[in-house]
């Protein structure tokens, strides 16, 4: 396995199998990636309050109740039985995480401040992490929402409300055929649209082995390129279908002497699964879950007494239970992974996505035969059109799944494909999708010239116009008797260019005028019954929550021939004269700016201010009447060239390394922010071999001491090995720099034969330090009333000596803190974990380096002395000058003490 980087630290793997290769890939992941990599974990286990707190609760709260941990189980047990050789790969991936988890997580500050350790990975967390990923992306809570929105306004209100509300994720995508390119070969383009998170969602990787060379868009957790990647003949990509494929119960149960029991469409009661769970939270006390699951699917909120704090209705106690496909096929779609990464034509691809399950989306793909595809892919169910929109109720009949539904195909038009989740080839299968303004954005741009190239595509991906500005600007024009101020906004408004670019002033004064409006319609007492949402868990409040879904329907809401009596004229008269009276005159970026989500919070980021808006195709989503700030946006963007896969581009917001202050954790955001990319390289020969992850070092002997360094690394004393370690040790003590060890010019068997001695001795021991699987240093430990030292000063009882060769500083790179790191552990072991008082080191007094290093852990300077040569049975010992240093456990650990 080989690991080489390009300019960006984006890694490429070489490996001699398609097995090999995803060891690689999870190794890489581990070191760049460890503490997202853990984060996701625990998400998708419900275990992430462990070490976030009380913020992460009602997520952890909500994965336990879905099962998303079980059924990631099921998912993986049931990929054994059915695709073996895709168990055993994703296996290897695992394996690959595990061996890199502990050097990676020494490199991520947020395991010292989160007091978190690196755990170990079980074969189906990738699973896990694919279904915590992407189990909201349906937006099945929207199914809470128009259950309200109906309840309290009418069945109007579905389609009043109808958009891409908040918590969906969507994405542009477009392919240009080769007839419509300078090249005549096609360019797959686009951007995936979620909440921007630091690491981000995806990680840039080459993969490549004999049977496929391919460079794409990871989920780091996942193994392979599901989403997005360039095979060299084929590339394939996606946009999220908005299908609907997930369905929301109503649930009657009852405790009963022996469990908790569901009315099913029967009329007979049956036992549902039921099992408690204790969720432990940072700083707090733990919490005690029941988890509760019918035939329908896990109850997500709710149970037998109702949901709490809310009043039953019907004397009928409300539970939700939620079905969703993996959890009834056992099945995530793993099985199309390996045929992804195998495919040369977009045959292969379509094939390989017939085994897609979830989530469902539209995949544009072409090849350099001139093969074109754009198809949905994924698993939706037949059932009845109520399932689709609403709650449905448990215990009726009519309400079964009875299939799947054929995922349609669409045609190019004009030889181009544009999907923006508007209602497209996926309409049979959705119930709300996008407004169709990136769609038509992206359509009018390229049909405006009649061919294009590769380095064309950026300008597409940054363009700003806002289309769906029209109603509010409409409304603008007509008001009349404006105080001056607030004509001469409104006149600047109707001349602005509809841009909402990052420098314009028009644009943040748009955006100004159109937060004042939507909180006047929000507070109107017209929707008052809908500020006060049912008692829904935490996590689904987001897509109940009112001013959220007045800001993304405002354009419908302000188009509908009626609103409820609402007076959206004098609503925006009132804004207008607001936004003229007290705002100041800045620009868009001056408040549009990048919000990411971090796990953990730590010192923040200047972040970058933004251009875009949520229905511009730079789709930098702020919720309009609650924040400019942007969460959501693009999280990467590519540009796949068929002619030539080196003329391929790509970026993503902030870099290819998760690790705070790394080289490569942001290097790419200021490109990202002002709508650049970055190539592609493809030539080995212009990329970087990478030396600082060596194969691992896991001897098969047991640790006499371990410890985690926050920031350092995973730290292992392994009792040497004389003949295993030989070849490691025998380069280090014949290095020049290591003459104060007394072996240069000593062979690899005559160091080996002298550590065969020490092992036969009860005084003398010598230890191989590994460091995240790499041997980092010799520690020898002796007793010095046993050793030449005593004849030179007073050995008292619990004394101990050791001396500590570290490795050359390029078997793992010049980390600050390096030598500090390892000395600290070392003498954790001997004071702590051999529980002795004091410590004794003699190095040469010439050895400056040696003894700066000492003094500086605290060690305190003796007399320097001379040494009396000595012959042993398979090394001479000649007479040295040495500095002795001591080191107390008090000194060191008073809390030992």
């Amino acid at each position: 396995m080989e690991t080489y980087r390009d300019a960006y630290g984006i890694p490429h793997l070489r490996a001699g199998s398609a097995r090999e290769l995803a060891r690689a890939q999870g190794r890489v992941t581990a070191l760049d990636r460890a503490w997202q990599l853990e984060v996701e974990r625990h998400r998708s286990r419900g275990t992430s309050a462990s070490f976030l707190g009380p913020d992460a609760l009602s997520w952890d709260v909500f994965a336990r109740r879905a099962r998303l941990d079980d059924t990631a189980r099921r998912c993986f047990e049931a990929l054994e039985r059915r695709d073996p050789e895709t168990a055993d790969w994703v296996r290897a991936y695992v394996d690959g995480v595990n061996e890199g988890l502990a050097r990676g997580a020494g490199r991520a500050p947020e395991f010292a401040k989160s007091g978190l350790e690196p755990g170990r990975w079980e074969p189906w967390n990738p699973l896990g992490v694919w279904l915590g990923t992407h189990i909201l992306f349906a937006g099945f809570p929207a199914k809470l929402w128009r259950e309200e929105a109906i309840r309290h306004l009418g069945p109007k209100a579905v389609g009043l409300f109808a958009t891409d509300g908040p918590g969906t994720s969507g994405s542009n995508g477009w392919l240009v055929a080769g007839e419509r390119t300078v090249t005549g070969r096609a360019i797959v383009a686009g951007d995936p649209h979620r909440f921007i998170e630091d690491p981000g969602v995806y990680q840039q990787i080459r993969l490549a082995c004999p049977e496929f060379d391919v460079v794409g868009l990871a989920v780091p957790g996942v193994p392979g390129l599901a989403h997005f990647g360039h095979a060299g003949t084929v590339a394939w990509a996606i946009t999220n279908a908005m299908a609907d494929y997930q369905d929301l119960y109503r649930e009657r149960l009852r405790r009963t002497g022996a469990g908790v029991e569901a009315l099913g469409p029967d009329g007979t009661w049956t036992r549902a699964a039921r099992h408690t769970e204790t969720v432990r939270v940072a700083g707090e006390s733990p919490v005690e879950i029941e988890v509760i699951e019918t035939q329908r699917g896990p109850v997500i909120a709710g149970g037998p007494e109702g949901l709490e704090g809310s009043t039953p209705t019907d004397d009928i106690p409300l539970a939700v239970a939620l079905r969703h496909p993996p959890r009834v096929t056992e099945d995530l779609g793993f099985g199309a992974l390996l045929p992804l990464l195998r495919a040369r034509t977009v045959t292969d691809v379509d094939r390989a996505l017939d085994a897609w399950a979830e989530p469902v989306n539209v995949v544009q793909a072409a090849d350099t035969d001139g093969g074109v595809l754009h198809r949905v892919a994924g698993r939706v169910p037949v059932r009845s059109e109520a399932n689709r929109t609403r709650l449905v109720p448990a215990w009726e009949p009519g309400h079964e799944w009875r299939g799947w539904h054929e995922t349609p195909r669409a045609g190019l038009t004009d030889g181009v494909a544009v999907m923006a989740n508007q209602r497209g080839p996926a309409a049979p299968l959705g119930v709300e999708f996008a407004p169709p303004h990136r769609a038509d954005r992206i359509r009018a741009l390229l049909d405006a010239r009649r061919t294009w190239c590769a380095a064309d595509m950026p300008a597409l991906h940054a363009d700003t116009h806002l289309a769906s500005a029209a109603p509010l600007l409409g409304h603008l024009a007509a008001l009349d008797d404006l105080t001056p101020s607030a004509a001469r906004l409104r006149d600047r408004l109707l001349a602005w260019n509809r841009h909402m670019d990052a420098d314009s002033t028009e644009a943040a004064a748009f955006a100004a005028v159109r937060t004042a409006v939507v909180r006047r319609l929000a507070a109107d007492p017209a929707f008052a019954p809908l500020t006060r949402p049912p008692a829904y868990p935490e996590v689904l409040l987001p897509w109940l929550a009112l001013v959220p879904r007045v800001g993304f329907a405002l354009e419908h809401l302000l188009r509908a021939e009626e609103l409820y009596g609402i007076d959206r004229p004098a609503a925006v008269r009132a804004a207008v004269e607001e936004v003229a009276a007290d705002r100041p005159d800045r620009t868009w970026a001056d408040t549009h700016r990048l919000a990411p989500w971090r796990a953990l919070a730590g010192a923040p980021f200047a972040e970058p201010g933004l251009s875009g808006d949520h229905d511009c195709v730079l789709c930098t989503s702020s919720v309009p009447g609650l924040t400019d700030f942007a969460a959501r946006g693009p999280a990467a963007r590519y540009v796949w060239d068929l002619a030539r896969r080196e003329d391929s581009r790509w970026v993503v917001p902030f870099g290819a390394d998760g690790v705070p202050g790394a080289p490569h954790h942001r290097d790419q955001l200021p490109l990202w922010a002002e709508g650049d990319l970055v190539p592609v390289v493809t030539d080995w020969n212009l990329l970087t071999k990478e030396t600082r992850m060596p194969e691992p070092y896991t001897p098969d002997r047991e640790a006499v001491h371990e410890q985690l360094v926050g920031g350092f690394g995973a730290v292992r004393i392994l009792p040497l090995d004389p003949q295993a370690d030989a070849d490691v040790v025998h380069a280090w003590v014949t290095e020049e720099r290591a003459s104060f060890w007394g072996m240069n010019g000593l062979t690899r068997d005559q160091v080996a034969e002298i550590y065969t001695h020490m092992d036969t001795l009860d005084t003398h021991h010598a230890f191989l330090v590994v460091k995240d699987g790499a041997p980092v240093a010799v520690l020898q430990t002796y007793e010095p009333d046993a050793d030449r030292v005593s004849e030179c000063y007073e050995v008292r009882p619990g004394d101990i000596g050791f001396h500590l060769l570290l490795a050359p500083a390029g078997s793992d790179g010049p980390l600050s803190g390096w030598s500090t790191a390892l000395l600290s552990v070392c003498t954790s072991y001997v004071l702590l974990g051999l529980d002795r008082r004091r410590v004794v080191v003699d190095p040469d007094v010439r050895n400056d380096k040696a003894v700066a290093r000492f003094l500086k852990q605290g060690f305190v300077p003796g007399p320097v002395v001379v040494l009396p040569e000595v012959d042993l049975p398979d090394i001479h010992l000649p007479e040295k000058h040495a500095q002795l240093a001591f080191l107390t456990r008090e000194t060191a650990f008073p809390e030992h003490s």
